[in-house]
């Protein structure tokens, strides 16, 4: 496999064929070595890593204590990996696999996707998002950059169910139980975001069954009255205004932009 890192889900290190994580020092040696993993793009100042490491109530010697620290992770990664002193940087192979960003690089690659009409990679793309994204950020491990990180990824989730109901839509068949699944789940993270409920509506009408997309337009409705006073955007009035006349087409994509 060569080096594979997971930050998501429970940490795993896989470096030259060699899993490592179980060697990291406590708490604070997987936590330092993701934060250097996530920016190794750059070296890492001290001080930004002390702040990382003791956010509220740092040692007596903080930069005695980081020291301790990445002297250990240096013995459990190697000296190659981990460089620097002032400066920290995590030097990995070109071909090393980080999850995270893979994510990453997969959640630009669905909504391009969509945008292009290229349905098959949208759903291909956004499905390697949820399967990344769905095992959480660093589980058993917290600070505040942790909980920054989930949020971005929890982002990464939701953009990635938007494209990959979208997807589901318009490829149609076997894809219409999943682009329902996605868009339902999307509701359920992100009630008040209207393109989850569109999403819905397009997937159900595609499989025959207006009276419920009728329906889940009715409760976004009561659901914007109720919470903000607001009633749903242009785009999804004018697709319930065609799913009541029943126009042909009535279930075909909108733009995946989100309100």
């Amino acid at each position: 496999m060569g080096t594979r890192i997971r930050l998501c889900g429970r940490l795993e290190v896989e470096l030259d064929e060699r899993r490592v994580e179980r060697r990291l020092p406590g708490r604070q040696g997987p936590l330092v070595f993701a934060l250097l993993v996530l920016n190794r793009d750059r070296p890492v100042a001290r001080d930004e890593l002390i702040g990382a490491l003791w956010p509220g109530a740092p040692p007596a010697d903080p930069d005695e204590a980081l020291s301790a620290v990445l002297s250990k992770v240096r013995q459990a990664v190697g000296r190659e990996t981990l460089t620097g002193r002032r400066e920290l940087t995590v030097t990995l192979p070109a071909d090393a696999e980080v999850d995270f960003e893979q994510a990453l690089a997969a959640s630009e690659r669905a909504p391009a996707a969509v945008a292009t009409g290229d349905f098959a990679a949208a759903w291909e793309a956004g499905s390697a998002v949820l399967e990344i994204t769905g095992r959480g950020f660093l589980v058993g491990l917290d600070a505040p950059w942790v909980e920054d990180r989930r949020r971005e990824l929890e982002e990464l989730r939701l953009r990635a169910l938007e494209a990959v109901a979208a997807a589901g839509v318009e490829l149609g068949g076997l894809r219409l139980p999943g682009a329902e699944r996605a868009a339902r789940e999307l509701i359920h993270a992100a009630p008040l975001r209207e393109a989850g409920h569109r999403l819905l509506m397009e997937a159900l009408a595609a499989r025959g069954e207006v009276a419920e997309a009728l329906a889940a337009y009715e409760r976004l409705r009561v659901l914007l009255r109720d919470e903000l006073g607001t009633a749903p955007g242009e785009g999804v009035r004018a697709l319930h205004e065609r799913l009541l006349t029943g126009e042909p087409g009535a279930a075909s994509a909108a733009p995946t932009a989100s309100r």
